[in-house]
């Protein structure tokens, strides 16, 4: 098979015994040695571990366990990576290392550092990956890996897929919703611009952060939405007969109809000022969805603005913070999100408002701008591939769901990318 099979695909050839779990986890440390010196996406790769992992898949296998990932090689997002990935193991993934996270030295946090250097963007060297789940993205686009953890605070998976070219999950935020039990161990939000703190605020008088439900969610970064389903079922425990389908709530999301959800657009979700060239390229997207009938549209009584997030969570992740006006703009824009999907399943908007920058960093701009207000709602997340800028570089189209709606955005996913993939 080559670099950029499905993991699903992997695994299936694995449970058949046509590939060895050993093989397919060797190839993967043969790319990472021949491509990640360049691309510096892994700060560590665990070459005896994952060989010595995979070779007890495949024992696993011989002895009649079928496990709905048996040997696929999997990056995890920073050198305690694994700590959140257990569901994953369990399911028969292969970690082949960990993968590049922000180092020090800068508030802002769309960046990697790998064991070589700095981490590339794999369409333009020049300019980053996003973050900070880096190396995560640049692993997957690349096809080092198939599928690589990441958690997002503000952005941190859905920022890096959009630039990179690869579909990025975040899960609905623990404490809302039933999904919100998927959790992982979930570190690093990214900020995009200067100026922020990246740890929690302190407690204190009016400032008691164990009332608030958390910022930060796990996610994933695949190449396939096929993949994207697989890692939810495996962290949800949807996944019962060890194939990879879900059954919890007796649908197949492989073989569902096409959708009759509504969705609603939003070029900036009100306040954000998006480059317009973003916006054009995120809305076609959008478009191509409606066009073949994957979404119906929705249709507002008023036109839809939140509040600007920014000073919320700039507050929340600022220690010694005072919460009060952070509390009110979650209060208001959680009761119009709420509005919002009580009349539509879907919401679309571009994923970051500006191409990627380069090494240098982000300046004043807030590449979050459209991704961290559903970390102060919590609500599900998911960046899809919308086409390329005159830069040359990928663009990500955003489609938010209600708390608990992965299974509906795991199946937008799954058609869009058949729709996206008739258009290439």
């Amino acid at each position: 098979m080559t670099a950029t099979a499905a993991a699903t695909d992997l695994a299936a050839a694995v449970r058949s015994r046509s590939l060895r779990a050993v093989d397919v986890v060797a190839r993967a440390l043969e790319r990472i040695r021949r491509v990640d010196r360049e691309l510096c996406a892994f700060a560590e790769v665990w070459e005896e571990e994952a060989l010595r992992r995979a070779r007890e898949i495949d024992v696993r296998v011989g002895a009649g366990e079928r496990l709905p990932l048996a040997g696929v090689p999997i990056g995890v997002k920073g050198r305690h990576g694994l700590r959140g990935a257990a569901p994953l193991l369990a399911a028969g993934c292969v970690p082949v290392g960990a993968t590049s996270v922000p180092g020090p030295g800068t508030a802002w946090q769309t960046w990697g550092l790998g064991a070589h250097g700095r981490t590339v963007n794999p369409w333009r060297a020049d300019r980053t990956p996003g973050g900070s789940s880096a190396g995560s993205a640049a692993a997957v686009a690349a096809g080092l890996v198939p599928m690589a953890t990441g958690s997002d605070g503000a952005g941190s998976v859905r920022i890096p897929a959009a630039w990179c070219g690869v579909i990025g999950l975040k899960v609905t935020n623990s404490g809302h919703g039933d999904a919100g039990r998927a959790r992982a161990d979930a570190g690093g939000a990214d900020t995009g611009a200067g100026g922020a703190s990246a740890r929690a605020a302190s407690a204190g008088p009016g400032r008691t952060a164990s009332r608030r439900p958390g910022l930060t969610a796990p996610g994933v970064l695949v190449r396939h939405a096929c993949d994207a389903v697989a890692y939810w079922h495996a962290v949800s425990g949807g996944d019962r007969d060890g194939d990879g389908v879900s059954r919890r709530d007796g649908r197949d999301p492989e073989r569902s109809p096409t959708l009759a959800a509504t969705a609603l657009w939003s070029p900036d979700l009100g306040f954000a000022g998006p480059d317009p060239e973003i916006v054009r390229i995120a809305h076609a997207a959008a478009r191509r969805l409606l066009d073949a009938g994957v979404v119906r549209p929705a249709r507002p009584r008023a036109p839809f603005r939140l509040h600007d997030p920014a000073p919320a969570w700039l507050a929340l992740r600022t220690p010694g913070s005072e919460l009060r006006d952070a509390d009110r703009i979650r209060a208001a824009n959680d009761r119009l999100l709420a509005e919002v999907f009580a009349g539509t399943d879907l919401l679309m908007t571009p994923t970051t408002p500006c191409p990627p920058h380069g090494h240098e960093g982000p300046g004043d701009r807030y590449s979050t701008a459209l991704t961290w207000a559903f970390n102060l709602s919590g609500h599900p997340a998911l960046s899809l591939p919308a086409g390329f800028g005159p830069d040359g570089c990928p663009v990500g189209l955003q489609l938010v769901a209600r708390h608990g709606g992965e299974a509906l955005l795991l199946e937008a996913a799954r058609t869009g990318a058949a729709v996206a993939q008739a258009h290439a």
